[in-house]
């Protein structure tokens, strides 16, 4: 077994472009006080009926606590597929079976730290509540430290970027979605949630993560913009921006009963029952982005865009933060693109 060892680690330091000679020697000393025994697996197949049972348990309980479809959804589908791959009945998972599980995905399957990150997240969530149930005594995550990630520096759009958006715009739709992004700051899933019936006196409560409610304010431009889009409606669907039929079809000059593919939602006929769905607006702004030759844009770079741009013009950090409905400010502060120009201004206002 010693052998097999040896021989497996030479050849992948080798394979990584390692100078192998002389290591094998080297390994045979570090080696030599200990003996080496390859592990029985026969016990340890995956029970993936109790496996199972647990999982379902567990995503009551998130139910219980209020966490919403999607985040339940989510629970159970990545934490399914992980303990899968480890192979082994979740009582059994140690700290250890969980790092080589990391060091795999990282170094063999070329996932990224954040994606790592998120997984070892459902692992921590999953092994805290087996601990509280007293399933298994010891919480294996509590050895298990958090993958270091490094800081990259989000940038939020320049107002003439925000200027060549809002003129790329080619239907009173695609305006009205950039300027509520632009001026509420909401997430794209909080968006498409918004009904007409809701918005009164330029402000409308949108419901957020972990099922908080909060209040949202549009500014006049995106007032106008929802006004325009609403008025070329003829449908009855209670949602701002509503679900439509064949969407999935490119805007070209085709018609659909007198009304071109890009102004589908004229038509009553092309509007389906309850609200779009968020991936179709992602595909929407990053469509204006090309158009405005703008990179990167996507519905979230509008929130950290909203957020920053109100920073700067003096709105204080609490309002920022409570504006995008965070918890705690430094939260909010990740989301900021302030620059050196920003700084040195700020001093000079603020600084004797």
């Amino acid at each position: 077994m010693k052998d097999e060892l040896v021989n497996s680690i030479v050849c992948m330091l080798d394979s990584m472009g390692v100078d192998t000679e002389g290591i094998a020697d080297k390994l045979y000393i570090l080696m030599k006080n200990y003996s080496i025994t390859q592990m029985e697996t026969a016990l340890a197949l995956c029970d993936d009926a109790m496996n199972e049972q647990l999982l379902k348990r567990f995503l009551a309980a998130k139910m219980v606590k209020g966490c919403t479809k999607r985040t339940i959804g989510l629970y159970a589908t990545e934490l399914k597929k992980i303990l899968a791959r480890i192979g082994k009945p979740c009582t059994q998972v140690t700290a250890d079976d969980i790092r080589v599980y990391v060091a795999v995905r990282l170094t063999q399957d070329g996932i990224s730290k954040t994606t790592a990150n998120n997984e070892v997240r459902y692992l921590r969530s999953f092994y805290a509540w087996m601990n509280a149930e007293e399933i298994m005594p010891k919480n294996p995550m509590t050895k298990v430290e958090r993958i270091k990630q490094d800081r990259v520096k989000k940038k939020a759009f320049s107002e003439m970027e925000c200027e060549r958006i809002r003129s790329a715009c080619q239907t009173a739709q695609e305006s009205a979605v950039v300027e509520v992004l632009l001026s509420t700051g909401c997430r794209v899933s909080e968006l498409v949630q918004i009904r007409i019936e809701d918005i009164s006196n330029g402000k409308v409560i949108v419901h957020g993560k972990g099922n908080k409610d909060r209040t949202v304010y549009f500014n006049a431009k995106a007032q106008l913009a929802i006004q325009k889009f609403l008025d070329e409606r003829k449908d009855t669907n209670p949602y701002v921006f509503p679900a439509g039929l064949n969407l999935g079809q490119k805007p070209h000059s085709k018609n659909h009963g007198g009304c071109a593919a890009r102004y589908w939602y004229r038509d009553p006929k092309l509007i389906g029952e309850g609200m779009r769905d968020a991936g179709s607006i992602e595909q929407m702004v990053r469509k204006i982005g090309r158009r405005a030759g703008v990179d990167n844009v996507h519905p979230h770079r509008f929130r950290r865009t909203s957020a920053t741009i109100a920073l700067r013009r003096g709105m204080p950090i609490e309002m920022v933060s409570k504006m995008l409905g965070h918890e705690q400010i430094s939260t909010t502060q990740i989301y900021l693109d302030l620059s050196d120009d920003d700084l040195e201004a700020a001093h000079r206002k603020y600084v004797v």
